[in-house]
């Protein structure tokens, strides 16, 4: 069955605790625009309140997990992206097939485990064409430091075996048993303590991580967006004007 135009560009399917969340525009390469990007943020938020225990991000077809941000919909990518513009205590694996462009290495940056089919290929182009939102900036925390200069400021594809080598992948499995994979560790991971993987997660995420200035920066714009859109914030306007004490919901 083909692609249709009316299909979400982002499904979210559960299986046994483990939600499989695909980007889904196939015939654009799963390249992100700003649909593909607000549905992404509402898959997370799901995971994240939902009772599923880990998450498995992927990509419709076999072309593409995403060649990234969509330049005829260029989206505001650091509000889809895990610990940046979205909480996301739970465990999430990337399971990658083809091309991973641009963005697709800043979602593989961010997840926690990544199975890699062995034809994928991998690159952050962003200097050719002299265009860079800066968030990849934090892949330099995540590998080896010059490894990931390489990366960013020449743009060169990077083998999938390089990529397993300095630890950017866990796994590098024929093509096509990549979501097989990340389903093998998913249910591991489902298996264990929630609030254990959770705790540790935050502890990883939150002061071991060296993280780049986009990405301090993008959480705390989401912090202060939550707070400009609260319903607390059109109370205590409202309690202002009519000269009352405000009745807070902490919501």
């Amino acid at each position: 069955m083909g692609f249709r135009m009316d299909e979400p560009p982002v499904t979210y399917r559960s299986e046994g605790g483990v939600a499989v969340i695909t980007l889904n525009r196939p015939a654009k390469l799963n390249a992100i625009n700003g649909a593909m990007c607000e549905a992404l943020k509402g898959a997370f938020e799901r995971l994240q309140a939902g009772e599923d225990r880990v998450g498995i991000l992927t990509g419709a077809g076999t072309r593409a997990f995403t060649a990234g941000a969509d330049v005829n919909d260029v989206p505001q990518l650091w509000r889809c992206i895990p610990g940046v513009g979205v909480t996301l205590d739970k465990p999430l694996i990337a399971a990658i097939r083809g091309h991973c462009i641009g963005g697709g290495v800043i979602l593989v940056m961010v997840a926690d485990l990544c199975v890699a089919a062995a034809d994928t290929r991998l690159a952050y182009p962003e200097a050719k064409i002299g265009l860079s939102g800066g968030m990849i900036a934090g892949l330099a925390g995540r590998i080896p430091h010059k490894i990931a200069m390489e990366l960013m400021l020449i743009g060169d594809e990077m083998p999938i075996e390089r990529a397993y080598q300095v630890g950017l992948v866990n796994r590098v499995v024929p093509a096509g048993t990549e979501l097989d994979a990340a389903m093998a560790l998913a249910r591991k991971l489902a298996a264990n303590g929630p609030l254990v993987l959770a705790m540790l997660k935050r502890f990883v995420t939150g002061t071991v991580l060296p993280k780049g200035p986009v990405e301090v920066g993008g959480a705390a714009n989401r912090d202060v967006s939550g707070i400009m859109a609260s319903e607390d914030l059109k109370e205590g306007v409202a309690s202002f004007r009519e000269k009352r004490k405000p009745r807070f919901k902490g919501r």
